[in-house]
């Protein structure tokens, strides 16, 4: 089977996993400097949200979109929404693991695997999420390379997140956390192989998503990702201020 890439969704897909993953390692430095249980979990959940929804559910659909197979695709709902829990759970587990108490070299690895691995669970089961008339095999030594590549691009993301301070430190995170994310899936799609079935399977009980829903989904997700941003920024211009008060 051949199919091309759109180069403009590709770079798309690029820059929301950078976007996403920078809105969530904002957040996860607060992690740290939270003062009681309750805003520590909730600065938790909310970095995992961020990268795991923003940084990696969305730059995987975008990615999907621009990958043309020439034939129609429609998405089981089920599943779709699945990998996006399991993105955001792993993710938070992972920030939780390096931003609870003092940051440590012992926390990396640990951290590292938790996020490269929702990365890589986020993309599987989004691909097994994929309704068509084809069925899905993969190269095992590449899928393996495709997990190592999320997981060591996730450690050193989170070194420099919590390690290093400083507007360009957060963003050279973010450029490299949206690289991980980006590698992982690119080499994941590499290890794809697809065989004709003409048999397209049922999607399980929550129905399935054709390209347009699936288009206006993501675009949600964007959107509320550049609004969260945005809070954040204001918020902390307000903290400021009172403090300068």
């Amino acid at each position: 089977m051949e199919a091309e890439y759109n180069p403009v969704l590709v770079a798309l897909s690029f820059i929301v996993s950078v976007l996403g993953s920078y809105t969530a390692l904002q957040l996860a430095v607060a992690i740290p400097q939270a003062s009681d249980g309750v805003e520590k979990r909730n600065a938790i959940i909310k970095a995992g949200v961020a990268m795991g929804g923003g940084a990696i559910w969305t730059m995987h659909f975008i990615a999907m979109l621009a990958y043309d197979m020439g034939m129609s695709v429609t998405y089981d709902v089920f599943l779709t929404v699945l990998s996006a829990v399991v993105a955001m759970a792993a993710c938070s587990v992972g920030l939780a693991v390096a931003g609870i108490g003092l940051f440590t070299f012992d926390k990396l690895l640990p951290a590292g695997i938790f996020m490269g691995c929702g990365v890589a669970g986020m993309h599987y089961m989004g691909m097994a999420a994929m309704l068509m008339p084809m069925e899905v095999s993969y190269n095992l030594n590449i899928l393996i390379l495709s997990v190592i590549i999320g997981v060591l691009a996730s450690c050193a993301a989170l070194w420099m997140a919590f390690h290093m301070r400083g507007k360009l430190q957060v963003l050279g995170s973010s450029i490299l956390m949206g690289a991980a994310v980006c590698g992982m899936h690119y080499t994941g799609m590499a290890a794809a192989r697809y065989e004709h079935t003409n048999v397209v399977p049922e999607s399980w009980f929550a129905g399935a998503l054709g390209g347009e829903y699936l288009g206006i989904s993501i675009f949600a997700v964007t959107v509320s990702l550049l609004l969260l941003t945005l809070a954040i920024g204001s918020h902390r211009r307000r903290q400021r201020e009172e403090l300068a008060i």
